[in-house]
């Protein structure tokens, strides 16, 4: 690869970056940071569980990118459709804004429901636009840097924005989402998607073939269980930790220091030192290791809730939890990008994150009724014991993962 070629492939992940930071910023805020408001508020934990289906949309992904692979216009089509949905989804952050929204609940779930939607449609583009212009060699880099733009986003989303939020007014972090949101836009102008040549005639004309074509690829089917498996587990965990600390007695403004900033800091650069990490170690080590890290944080984290030690190993653990999540995190949304085929980016895309998001907003259901039911011991343990079967499933069939590297994704044994 020459230099010239080199840096604009760097500059192309910087704008992918940027756009995948700024997309995740509003349902990050409006689905992690608000529980803190609600909790504050007397909302329970199967109210806040229930408040994450505003998510739902995402479970509809692969319908989503439907309309993407069809409907095509000319050269720069994925870039269109990014700039068409990022344009309405501004208009929705703008009508979210009014300062009343805060009291009425059912107008706020569902502009929350619908920006959802948005955030979650234009991500399709954008990710088939990254597969589309980046070389096989940099789509793991590029889904870690996603996975450290998802939790700077974190920060950002659920710790920065509560506090703007306090100081400022309800309207002030809709106002900095909408600019972010255009700046990216201007820096979209600089990606060359029309040197890459029109992919009308490559396109599959029936979905269902897409889909079984996409289980025809070597471990697919593992794979998606993996998906689903590895990592909402200790998601659902993330979700809960700021209402635990505020019921632990920790002030407002602290929590959303300690877990949005402080967690999502350490998150998004344990997410940066992944990528180099699997690549050394190979995903057939990766994937049990990280795992049982995972498994490791939970465990600490029960045991401090347990037997009540002080705030401080509570934190510590909190953070052993964020190393965890920004690992994983890396590591999963590489791997969405490997299982792509060339001629059905959008719809192969479209379906990982699918399934992703169905187990990502039913296990929070879940584990939000098990606290209700038992406290924050018993919804830790039983997640706990969730990762412990992943983990053990995943060493079982460890031949399994070293088949799917070594047949068709060599290039990260």
């Amino acid at each position: 690869m020459n230099q010239i070629a080199s840096s604009r492939i760097g500059l192309y992940q910087v704008i992918f970056g940027w756009m995948n930071f700024v997309l995740v910023i509003p349902a990050i805020y409006l689905l992690l940071g608000l529980p803190l408001t609600m909790r504050e508020c007397g909302w329970s934990g199967t109210d806040i569980g229930f408040f994450q289906l505003a998510g739902l949309p995402a479970v509809f992904k692969f319908l989503l990118a439907l309309p993407i692979q069809r409907f095509r216009v000319g050269k720069r089509h994925y870039s269109y459709w990014v700039v068409l949905l990022v344009l309405i989804l501004v208009a929705l952050l703008y009508l979210i804004s009014d300062p009343g929204m805060l009291a009425r609940r059912i107008p706020l779930f569902l502009l929350a429901l619908t920006i959802s939607l948005l955030s979650t449609w234009v991500d399709i583009p954008l990710n088939a636009l990254a597969v589309k212009l980046l070389p096989r060699s940099e789509q793991m880099r590029a889904g870690t840097i996603r996975s450290m733009a998802t939790f700077v986003g974190a920060i950002v989303g659920s710790g920065f924005m509560l506090v703007l939020q306090g100081r400022w007014g309800w309207q002030a972090p809709f106002y900095i989402m909408s600019g972010s949101l255009l700046f990216g836009l201007l820096l979209m102008t600089r990606l060359r998607e029309d040197e890459q040549g029109d992919e009308r005639g490559l396109q599959s004309t029936k979905p269902i073939m897409d889909l079984s074509g996409y289980f025809r690829q070597p471990g697919a089917k593992f794979w998606i269980w993996l998906l689903v498996s590895s990592f909402p587990f200790i998601g659902a965990v993330w979700l809960y930790l700021k209402p635990m600390l505020l019921d632990l007695g920790v002030v407002a403004q602290n929590v959303a220091w300690i877990v949005g900033v402080g967690g999502g800091s350490i998150g998004a650069i344990s997410s940066l030192l992944s990528g180099p990490l699997v690549r050394y170690l190979g995903v057939t080590k990766a994937i049990p290791g990280y795992l049982f890290f995972a498994l490791l944080a939970l465990v600490a984290l029960t045991l401090s809730m347990l037997f009540k030690l002080y705030i401080a190993w509570i934190i510590a653990s909190i953070f052993l939890v964020s190393i965890a999540m920004g690992g994983m995190s890396s590591l999963i949304f590489g791997l969405m990008m490997i299982f792509t085929r060339h001629k059905c980016r959008a719809s192969d895309y479209g379906f990982q994150t699918s399934i992703f998001v169905v187990a990502r907003l039913t296990f929070p259901l879940g584990a939000g009724m098990i606290l209700d039911t038992g406290g924050y011991v018993l919804m830790l343990t039983v997640l706990s014991l969730c990762v412990l079967s992943v983990f053990i499933l995943t060493l079982i069939f460890r031949s399994h993962i070293a088949y799917i590297v070594l047949h068709e994704h060599d290039g990260l044994a």
